[in-house]
């Protein structure tokens, strides 16, 4: 899987239906940068989203994105309803957050395979991107996210930028891949 991911040339990442983020190319390591700085391991969108404080200004419109988060963690949830790691996580954001209990009192549900997102990016600055979700094959509880700029725009400059941002940011040790190694394993 990892060998897959690096062979992309856009930002690629792994995630699974609780969120967490289990994968990632250097670029979509680089992307989402203050997810994999969090402490928590493995990282999570929904955490991210509602429980730190720099999301809101990484995400342009950040009530969609939690709107999003919600209707897939519901989604989750409702598929398997006895699944002790998805009612621990809705567990903890409910009581951590009263804007994710809210949403979540809402009962959203939904897929979300394809879209746009604005993020500012902290080296990169201000893209819209479009990402693709794709489900894997083996386990659709497991996909692979891309994201693209539309040609010749700033975003493309952005992720041109962001490339050679990652080039100068320190190299992954070998404990860092063998870790990444194990947990698709897990996958």
């Amino acid at each position: 899987m990892q060998q897959a991911l690096d062979s992309m040339s856009v930002p690629a990442v792994v995630q699974n239906s609780r969120l967490d983020l289990l994968a990632a190319n250097n670029l979509g390591r680089a992307l989402y940068a203050d997810l994999f700085d969090m402490a928590q391991q493995p990282p999570n969108f929904a955490r991210y989203v509602f429980l730190a404080p720099r999301a809101a200004a990484f995400y342009a419109d950040i009530d969609e994105a939690k709107n999003q988060l919600v209707a897939i963690l519901r989604a989750t949830a409702g598929r398997d309803p006895l699944d002790r790691s998805v009612t621990g996580l809705i567990g903890e954001l409910s009581t951590r957050s009263a804007d994710f209990s809210t949403r979540w009192a809402k009962h959203n549900v939904r897929r979300h395979s394809r879209g746009r997102k604005i993020i500012h990016h902290r080296a990169a600055g201000t893209m819209n991107l479009a990402y693709d979700d794709f489900a894997l094959p083996g386990d659709p509880h497991v996909s692979i996210t891309t994201y693209t700029a539309d040609p010749d725009t700033p975003s493309a400059d952005g992720l041109s930028l962001l490339a050679t941002w990652t080039d100068t940011q320190q190299p992954q040790t070998d404990n860092d891949d063998d870790m990444h190694r194990r947990r698709l394993r897990r996958v």
